[in-house]
């Protein structure tokens, strides 16, 4: 385990247990993960989605962007950013070890002098949510990650519009170009961005255009 490591998980214990709210007072929701491959009745210790093919991948993360809405969002922050309430979860390694310290407090929770601060979601939301929940967090796009990106994004966005693409080929390319730039804080090689999701939308069709060109308008709403 490396120093920074060590000050990280430290840093999430120390939030966790100052929390000034209880969470267990909020029945968690159920999460449809019929969409999802079956994982098994036995808990894993790395999540099996990151390797899925992009469709499921796309879907997986839409489902634990759900579930984490329902669920986490009140104490863990709006789109996984914590607002010091409790860990910001975006920052757990993208890899094994992050993976066990989620599935720990995942399936049994975490209570502090006999209050449940966060209640033991294992049993009642299942292994699938867990993971898809897992991937949805730790592929959010890094702190200002698509800066640098604005002015041609928004190009990009008024030309899909116009309803007309001068080359889509090109510009689906440069989308993506874009996305393979794009870091997340955990450290997952590829970042759940507008950038992914527009150039994954276009198929060369006025509709196509709409929707990647509605994605990017969001996204790049919600940065400001």
């Amino acid at each position: 385990m490396t120093i920074a490591n060590t000050n990280l998980l430290a840093a999430f214990a120390i939030a966790a247990a100052t929390m000034a709210h209880a969470h267990g007072d909020v029945a968690p929701q159920p999460v449809n993960t019929d969409a999802l491959p079956d994982v098994g009745e036995e808990w894993l210790t790395e999540n099996p989605y990151r390797e899925l093919d992009p469709e499921l991948w796309k879907a997986a993360i839409d489902i634990g962007s759900s579930g984490y809405n329902q669920n986490c969002a009140r104490c863990h922050g709006l789109g996984a950013v914590s607002g010091g309430l409790a860990p910001d979860l975006r920052y757990l390694e993208a890899e094994e070890y992050g993976d066990e310290w989620f599935m720990e407090r995942y399936i049994y929770g975490y209570t502090q002098n006999g209050i449940t601060k966060m209640p033991a979601f294992g049993e009642l939301l299942g292994q699938e949510a867990a993971w898809a929940i897992r991937l949805y967090v730790e592929t959010r796009p890094g702190e200002g990650a698509l800066d640098d990106y604005q002015d041609r994004l928004k190009a990009m966005r008024d030309e899909l519009e116009s309803g007309t693409v001068a080359d889509e080929a090109a510009m689906k390319a440069e989308l993506e170009a874009i996305a393979a730039e794009v870091y997340t804080e955990s450290g997952a090689p590829l970042a759940d961005s507008i950038a992914w999701r527009a150039a994954a939308q276009l198929a060369g069709t006025p509709e196509s255009y709409k929707a990647a060109a509605e994605t990017l308008t969001v996204g790049l709403s919600a940065a400001h």
